[in-house]
């Protein structure tokens, strides 16, 4: 082991030179809004805030209902093909140099996400009455927000209740044992 391999934070992303796999500059990632330590980008969330506003405006626009029954999951690299932004291959090149643990977290906080996206749409599809249609979009809605600001922290390498090397804290696990029933 080298000693700017010893003293490298096991948080950042790899370090220039790395012969297991390749750097990419911290202030490139910066520059890009790519966390340069998790190597993750918000952008991504920009697909599910983008359906919660849809579910919050449908009580007041039923319109708005087509855009929810269009939408669909798409994975990080997805999102990233079909967007604008403007690096969008580095932020996928960012994301597969990312530390496993936080791509795992983040892929099972969209998994879930898209899991309750999917299912509200498909109820919305079944002609519900307006009163259940509304209480359902509500409902959906503030389910996603605590998942969506979940997966900002983890993109922005803040998950509450998770150590640095991504294992759960004690009382994470007490939290998490509550709400899983």
């Amino acid at each position: 082991m080298t000693a700017s391999a010893a003293s490298k934070p096991a948080d950042s992303m790899p370090a220039e030179g790395s012969p297991s796999r390749p750097a990419i500059e911290p202030a490139r990632l910066a520059a890009a809004n790519i966390n340069p330590v998790t190597g993750l980008a918000t952008d991504y969330l920009n697909h599910f805030n983008e359906a919660v506003m849809v579910l919050e405006m449908l009580p007041q626009m039923p319109e708005c209902m087509e855009e929810l029954i269009v939408w669909r999951p798409m994975t990080y690299a997805e999102h990233f093909a079909a967007s604008n932004f403007k690096d969008r291959e580095l932020a996928v090149a960012a994301y597969e140099l990312a530390e496993p643990s936080a791509r795992l977290r983040l892929d099972e906080l969209a998994e879930t996400m898209n899991t309750i996206l999917l299912a509200t749409r498909d109820a919305m599809r079944s002609s519900l009455a307006t009163p259940v249609a509304n209480a359902l979009a509500e409902y959906a809605a503030a389910q996603l927000k605590p998942l969506v600001a979940r997966a900002g922290a983890v993109i922005n390498g803040k998950e509450a209740g998770h150590s640095q090397d991504g294992v759960a804290e004690p009382a994470q696990v007490a939290i998490d044992a509550l709400m899983d029933p």
